[in-house]
């Protein structure tokens, strides 16, 4: 069976971004981020797309869903709903939900894995959240807490969750 994962940053409240831009920038998440997602394939809303500051994310297969007619990108591909990009990566070990809140609400139901960082704090300006994780549903399987410093303003947590 097909690995479907989603990877978010949140803070205390759940939230995930402002105006379509991430709410942190924790070095150590990102590279968290890169190491997981390089080599397969991730899966994205048009919002969280556009709001990639080069485009296409590199040495990842980019897929874009978006009920738009006519849209293109450069190294990407887009599909207009969720079951018909899944379907075109029957060859794929593992996929990578990515964002935004909609594909992340869509996708929890479908997904076996969450890659979550936990961010010990609250931000001031918040307009998009996760949903909650149902700890009915989901087994915290590993835990790595990181304390603030010099290059991270918050503390935080990378937090793996495995379906029950």
């Amino acid at each position: 069976m097909k690995e479907i994962s989603i990877i978010v940053a949140t803070d205390k409240n759940r939230a995930i971004g402002y105006k379509n831009r991430l709410l942190f920038w924790l070095p150590d998440d990102l590279k968290r981020f890169k190491a997981l997602t390089t080599g397969h394939t991730i899966i994205m809303g048009r919002k969280t797309f556009e709001s990639l500051p080069k485009g296409a994310l590199p040495n990842r297969r980019n897929i874009v869903l978006s009920r738009k007619e006519d849209l293109f990108y450069p190294n990407t591909e887009i599909f207009h709903s969720l079951e018909a990009a899944i379907n075109a990566c029957k060859e794929e070990a593992e996929l990578f939900m990515i964002g935004g809140e909609s594909i992340y609400r869509e996708t929890l139901p479908l997904a076996t894995r969450l890659y979550v960082t936990e961010v010990d704090t609250t931000a001031p300006q918040t307009d998009a959240f996760f949903p909650e994780i149902d700890l009915t549903v989901w087994q915290e399987k590993s835990r790595e807490f990181h304390p603030a410093d010099e290059t991270h303003p918050f503390s935080f947590a990378f937090v793996d969750y495995i379906r029950k």
